[in-house]
């Protein structure tokens, strides 16, 4: 499966509290039991107005079918073609 990072622009993200989170989680999780194995989410990172979402999928389209049910809609998707860390600077 390939990794990509899903952009969403959410206004306001960054001010839900934890219960709204946690729905947000909740209706996301619905959206992937439909679509497992195929989609799967590993990591969400919320700033003010924007969410970034890792996720492995093997086409931008199941990534797509993802976004429909969930209503989060996604505004850029990019596969990630490489990861570096402070290790990356010892291979």
């Amino acid at each position: 499966m390939k990794r990509n990072i899903i952009e969403r622009s959410i206004p306001g993200m960054g001010d839900l509290n934890s219960t709204q989170l946690s729905d947000a989680a909740t209706t996301s999780n619905d959206a992937l039991s439909k679509l497992a194995p195929k989609v799967q989410s590993q990591d969400s990172y919320v700033t003010k107005d924007k969410s970034f979402c890792v996720y492995l999928a093997d086409s931008e389209s199941d990534l797509r079918e993802h976004a429909r049910p969930s209503g989060f809609r996604a505004t850029v998707i990019t596969e990630v073609t490489s990861i570096i860390d402070p290790t990356t600077a010892r291979a």
